[in-house]
C-alpha cells in the first residue's frame, strides 16, 4: 500500500509590520538627529595606553591646540531639556558687562547654544556667532585669555567657575595637542585647581601595543 504523501507548505511571514516599524524609526532618527558642529581647532592628542572611556555628557572641555591657543566647550548635560549652555552664556555676559536681552538678542543666544567649541575674548562672541563665512569665524579664534587683568581672574577661570555653578555635575576634560607647550597646559591645570577641581580627565589616543609571541 503506497504511503500518503503529506503536502509540504512553505511558511509565510508577513513582513509588512516590520517594514512599517523600520520606516517609522528611520523617519524619527532623521528628524531628531543633529549633526555635530565642527570643532574650532584640530587637536592631535598624545598617545597613551589608558583604555578608560571619557564621559560624553555633563562635560566641559578645554582644548589646547599646537600653537597654545585655548578653546572651550560645554554641553547641556544628560537631559536635553536643560539649558546650561544658555544660562552660562547669559551669566558670562553679566560678568563682562555685555548687555544681552533674551528677546532682542535671541538670534545671538540661539546661535551660541548650538555652536561648538570657541576660543576668543567674551566681548567678541556675539559678533563671532553671527558670522557666516568660516574663514572670518576662524580669524576671530584667537584663544580664550588666560591672564588676569587688573587683579581680576582670567576669562577661562570664569568659564570654569560659572559652568560648575550652573551644572554641579559637570566634569572637566582637558584635550591638549601633542605639540602644545607644557607651560600652557600647566597654566590651564592651575586655573582648574583654582576652581577647586581636584579631579579632571585628560584626553589621549589609545596607543596600539604590538603582540609579543
Amino acid at each position: 500500500m503506497p504511503k500518503i504523501k503529506v503536502p509540504t507548505k512553505s511558511p509565510h511571514i508577513d513582513m509588512t509590520p516590520m517594514v512599517d516599524l523600520f520606516s517609522l524609526l528611520l523617519t524619527f532618527f532623521m528628524l531628531t538627529t543633529s549633526f555635530r558642529p565642527q570643532e574650532a581647532a584640530v587637536i592631535d592628542s598624545p598617545s597613551s595606553v589608558s583604555e578608560k572611556q571619557a564621559p560624553d555628557k555633563n562635560i566641559m572641555t578645554i582644548y589646547v591646540d599646537s600653537t597654545d591657543k585655548v578653546f572651550f566647550n560645554i554641553d547641556n548635560g544628560a537631559d536635553s531639556s536643560t539649558h546650561f549652555r544658555k544660562e552660562i552664556f547669559m551669566e558670562m555676559a553679566k560678568q563682562y558687562s555685555v548687555t544681552l536681552d533674551e528677546k532682542r538678542d535671541l538670534k545671538i543666544i540661539d546661535k551660541f547654544t548650538k555652536s561648538s567649541s570657541f576660543g576668543m575674548p567674551f566681548k567678541d562672541i556675539p559678533k563671532w556667532v553671527l558670522l557666516s563665512k568660516p574663514k572670518e569665524k576662524e580669524k576671530m579664534q584667537t584663544g580664550i585669555p588666560l591672564d588676569s587683568v587688573n587683579g581680576r581672574a582670567s576669562e577661562l577661570f570664569y568659564w570654569v567657575r560659572i559652568s560648575r555653578l550652573k551644572n554641579p555635575n559637570v566634569e572637566v576634560v582637558i584635550k591638549g595637542d601633542a605639540n602644545a607647550n607644557y607651560k600652557a597646559v600647566k597654566k590651564i591645570m592651575d586655573i582648574v585647581l583654582e576652581n577647586k577641581v581636584q579631579k579632571f580627565n585628560l584626553i589621549t589616543n589609545l596607543q596600539k601595543e604590538e603582540a609579543k609571541l
